[in-house]
């Protein structure tokens, strides 16, 4: 069902607004054209005004001057009737183009440069009579009306009273030779232009802001209108919900995957898990590539276990690692040196793994700035010092698993 004008009620939008402007719908002021080309010949008519009357002067006496000749062969006188007349039109060449350029520019003052040729298109809308109808009838179509006979009364009330003013210089020219006639009335016809532009003037001070608020009162929306566009510009929400879950599964796959390639898993001990890569030949600092909280971490802990990754749970450096490092970043400055302990802690295990002999030692106690643990030291649990997971050998040499302790 078409909506009314009455559910528009919503600005339009900017990408509503160059739609229509690239199908030609542009604010523009008829009265500020007409006042660029009226105003450009009162400013040419003031300055040029005596050698304009001199050159036609020039025309019309030449025009009416005959000969024997042109009188013994009526036929040479349409040859020169179209030579006088070209002169005529070279003469008054400069004054219609100044004028056509001035009123081009008044239009692109108003709204601006648009080139288009969609409003060329035919339109079945706009040989439609009921929708003629409409647009005759519209608020828009009557305020132009009742504009323009506004202006065509006062034009017409002003070139009165200019007339009854100045009737008896109008009746002098007739007295007056040729050449001065000419110069006295473009004088007067000077002074008649001068009111007509600055009654055009007012009227264009007006209709400018006039046709701009006109054309954004037809191009206010609808709440449907808003929300198709914002469907369009934005896509739809549901899909790009369902989208954006999507690839938060599949970046959690791609993640949980490298668990198994991880060196350590550090711990918090349940509600964070980070796990670190370290290879010194590809990589210039320890990179964590699985981090996650809750379930996630549980998750995290489970597939070390099964992968026999070592997990450690050290509270201040799992909760740091967690908030100031993403996944496939290398690990901050600051934290190089509490990551080096247990690395190197990882590599000593894997050396007593490898020669066939219980780790000794504990665990170390990597020390983390207050400033990187979110939890500002709150804990006070240092970290545990555990053995690793899933059946790795303690110092004692015996495979052993363990239970996370609660903090």
């Amino acid at each position: 069902m078409a909506e009314s004008a009455q559910d528009r009620k919503l600005p339009a939008t900017q990408r509503k607004i160059d739609k229509s402007r690239a199908d030609g719908q542009v604010a523009r002021s008829r009265d500020l054209g007409h006042l660029g080309a009226i105003g450009l010949g009162v400013a040419l008519l003031a300055f040029s005004a005596r050698p304009f009357a001199d050159e036609a002067g020039v025309l019309l006496r030449a025009g009416l001057r005959f000969d024997a000749a042109s009188l013994a062969d009526p036929a040479s006188m349409v040859h020169r009737l179209a030579e006088m007349g070209l002169q005529m039109l070279v003469l008054l060449a400069p004054l219609f183009g100044a004028v056509w350029l001035v009123a081009l520019g008044a239009g692109v003052l108003c709204g601006g440069w648009n080139f288009t040729l969609k409003a060329l298109m035919p339109s079945f809308s706009k040989i439609d009579p009921i929708s003629g109808l409409g647009r005759v009838f519209s608020v828009d179509q009557l305020t132009n009306t009742l504009k323009a006979c506004l202006l065509a009364v006062l034009m017409g009330a002003i070139g009165a009273v200019y007339l009854g003013q100045h009737w008896m210089q109008h009746v002098e020219l007739l007295a007056m030779p040729l050449p001065a006639a000419l110069a006295a009335g473009a004088d007067l016809v000077l002074g008649g232009l001068l009111l007509i532009a600055g009654l055009l003037a007012a009227f264009a001070l007006v209709d400018v802001p006039l046709q701009r608020h006109m054309l954004l009162r037809r191009l206010r929306m609808s709440i449907e209108e808003m929300k198709k566009e914002f469907k369009e510009v934005e896509g739809n929400v549901e899909v790009k919900g369902r989208l954006k879950q999507r690839m938060r599964e599949l970046a959690s796959r791609r993640m949980l995957a490298a668990v198994p390639l991880a060196d350590l898993v550090v711990m918090n001990p349940s509600h964070y898990a980070v796990a670190l890569k370290y290879d010194e030949k590809t990589m210039a600092a320890p990179k964590v590539v699985a981090k996650g909280a809750d379930l996630l971490a549980l998750k995290i802990r489970d597939l070390a276990r099964d992968a026999k990754v070592p997990v450690l749970q050290a509270p201040p450096l799992a909760r740091a690692l967690y908030a100031h490092t993403e996944v496939d970043q290398e690990v901050p400055a600051r934290l190089f040196s509490a990551v080096a302990q247990v690395l190197a802690w990882v590599y000593q295990l894997r050396d007593a793994m490898a020669a066939g002999r219980g780790m000794a030692g504990l665990a170390p106690v990597p020390e983390v700035p207050a400033d990187m643990d979110p939890a500002n030291g709150r804990e006070g649990l240092p970290a545990q010092r555990l053995a690793p997971e899933a059946g790795l050998p303690l110092a004692s040499g015996r495979p052993t698993t363990r239970q996370e302790p609660e903090l």
